[in-house]
């Protein structure tokens, strides 16, 4: 039966949580506030739509088979920039389509397709474009406005080591570059030049890949002739705000006296910054006024801020969720800024928080369980990146689980951010083994504390997170009794040879280099290396056009198992580093939440805890 044919009360609450419409914080124009661009499923595809608040007017802009979710507004408000990949493999070039609505056409004529690395639109018609491919490395290119015919983009920067557009300022006088020239891809340092290409100020407080300290661009003042430049830190060990004048020559660091990572935008005046700050999981939000150094906090319910921004008229718009709530873009005034028509997702149970001592230090985990008393067969749900960290947000598949009787637990391993930069550093060279050591700490305290059945283990994450389950099974084989791994790494030598020229970079310095300098690094940190000690069933799913974790070494990991006759299941899908799609999305969901049933023990060792039925849908036929 297509599930999207059931009455709202005969559909699983775990469905409704997917297909239930969502919206995204909405970007609007700089100079035309009231033109505005958001992201929505509503068609059960996300893509970008156009809303005029004056008039309330909604606008689907963009309608792919695969969706679309990278978009922005030109300042004027009259373009929305939408970027054009195949079948989700993020390759493409950016296009553009009227406010009011019209055909696309090609934005930026001269440029070939590449990987996106930034964009940004001046007033005066100035466009900077950021490019990336395995040929030219990172590119950047300046369009001019003028009159006549259009002049083609001119290449201002190039450089082999990853590198991105950071922002433009209020007058398109000064252009800021995020770079990795000296190597080191987990550490940006920052260059502002002309749109000519010639150079303004360096700022690197990494001196050359010799420090393990970064920066990143959070943008110019909103105010002409003001060439402040706000940017993140990492001086006192965890990321925070500064005010860099380039033409100066001057940095104030902003003592905020805030324990974890915080991050800001300027108010439109640029009077005051909105403070992001985010620490143990949640996240909360201040204005802070730069001529008083006062910070006022700005009232948010606990949990997790997916987006903020200030309007003009000094309210703060921002996206709210907790695991317990779904997601609502709330204002200051209190009032519900986008509410999406048609069925809304079902409540969850809420996160509980576990402090476990690891190996590296004290270990974050967040526990949601189902009714009853444990011990739960449980899923330990890996996050990806892995520079990110699990939050007390909402998620749909964590609740899924949970729906099905399992108690699920998020772990944030050394290397997630959150934590303070050397938590997030940590990882390097020891790529995997590291994360898996806290996983396993958090792992034996589930089991105890009683939470978790020892017998009914469930290693599962996707692209990172996928890597870390399979890396997982082959290196704890007797400890996981099932591994479910979406859009791995699988075998990492291959993946570094076909994947996308930045990850290229970010694995030479979590490695130390090339799989041909280091291949005692990649073959320790390679789910292939392991594939023969894997016990658990194994279950991947894999898009075919994923440009990061590439087809082909998950099919070498794959052909492996099938030597060998182990229990496992592929399903491979048309679309790139997951799916934008939504019925593709639960399908996916359905399809591990089977293999899990069908594969883990039906009790705990007392017979106590019996599994549930399949989920409502599941197919009669197994994946390929």
């Amino acid at each position: 039966m297509d599930q999207n044919a059931l009455p709202d009360h005969a559909m699983p609450d775990w469905e409704k949580r997917f297909r239930a419409p969502r919206v995204s914080l909405p970007e609007w124009a700089e100079d035309a506030p009231a033109r505005s661009l958001f992201v929505s499923n509503a068609t059960g595809t996300f893509e970008l739509y156009a809303w005029d608040r004056t008039t309330g007017e909604q606008r689907q802009v963009t309608d792919r088979p695969n969706g679309t979710t990278d978009g922005t507004l030109s300042p004027d408000g009259e373009w929305i920039w939408w970027f054009s990949d195949t079948d989700g493999d993020e390759f493409g070039v950016w296009m553009r389509q009227p406010f009011e609505g019209g055909p696309d056409v090609r934005a930026v004529e001269g440029l070939d397709p590449a990987y996106p690395a930034g964009l940004a639109i001046g007033r005066d018609g100035t466009v900077v474009v950021g490019r990336s491919t395995d040929e030219d490395g990172s590119t950047i290119h300046v369009l001019r406005p003028g009159s006549g015919a259009p002049k083609p983009p001119v290449e201002i920067y190039r450089h082999s080591e990853s590198a991105g557009v950071g922002d433009l300022s209020h007058d398109s006088t000064l252009l800021v570059i995020e770079h990795t020239e000296h190597g080191d891809a987990m550490h940006s340092a920052l260059r502002v030049v002309r749109p000519d290409g010639s150079t303004v100020a360096e700022l690197d407080d990494s001196e050359g890949g010799t420090k393990e300290l970064g920066l990143t661009v959070l943008g110019f003042a909103p105010v002409d002739g003001d060439p402040r430049l706000l940017i993140g830190h990492q001086r006192r060990g965890r990321w925070e705000p500064m005010i860099w004048d380039p033409l100066a020559g001057t940095t104030t660091e902003l003592d905020l006296d805030l324990p974890g990572d915080v991050a800001a935008e300027w108010y439109p005046d640029a009077s005051a910054l909105l403070i992001a700050h985010s620490h143990q999981a949640r996240d909360e939000l201040f204005r802070y006024d730069l001529a008083s150094g006062e910070r006022t906090r700005i009232d948010a319910p606990a949990g997790s801020v997916m987006g903020a921004t200030a309007r003009p008229d000094g309210t703060v718009e921002f996206l709210w969720s907790s695991a317990a709530e779904p997601p609502q873009v709330r204002s200051t005034t209190g009032s519900t800024v986008l509410d999406p028509p048609g069925m809304k997702a079902p409540r969850s149970v809420p996160v509980e928080d576990a402090w476990v001592e690891g190996p590296g230090g004290t270990v974050h985990a967040l526990v949601q369980k189902p009714a009853g008393e444990g011990p739960f067969p449980t899923v330990f749900e890996v996050h990806g990146g892995p520079t990110h960290h699990d939050s007390d947000s909402f998620a749909g598949q964590p609740a899924a689980w949970v729906d099905h009787g399992f108690a699920v637990v998020r772990v944030n391993y050394r290397g997630s951010t959150g934590y303070g930069r050397a938590w997030t550093d940590a990882l390097k060279h020891r790529v995997g083994l590291i994360e898996l050591e806290d996983i396993d700490a958090v792992r034996a305290w589930a089991v105890d504390s009683g939470l978790a059945d020892p017998d009914r283990l469930v290693l599962a994450g996707g692209s990172w997170g996928g890597y870390l389950t399979l890396l997982g099974v082959g290196t704890q084989p007797e400890v996981w009794a099932l591994g479910l791994a979406a859009v791995p790494v699988a075998d990492y030598v291959t993946a570094y040879h076909d994947e996308m020229e930045a990850l290229k970079s970010m694995d030479r310095t979590l490695l130390g280099g090339t799989p041909e300098e280091v291949p005692e690094r990649f073959e320790a940190s390679s789910p292939l290396t392991y594939v023969d000690k894997v016990r658990a069933p194994v279950y991947i799913s894999a898009g075919v056009n994923d440009p990061r974790c590439p087809i082909r070494q998950v099919e070498n990991y794959v052909a492996r198992l099938e030597a060998r006759g182990h229990p496992h299941e592929v399903y491979r899908y048309d679309a790139g580093h997951g799916s934008l799609v939504v019925e593709e999305r639960i399908k996916q969901i359905r399809l591990e939440i089977d293999f899990a049933l069908r594969h883990l023990p039906k009790t705990d060792r007392e017979g106590r805890h019996p599994l549930p039925d399949r989920p409502a849908g599941s197919p009669t036929a197994r994946p390929e």
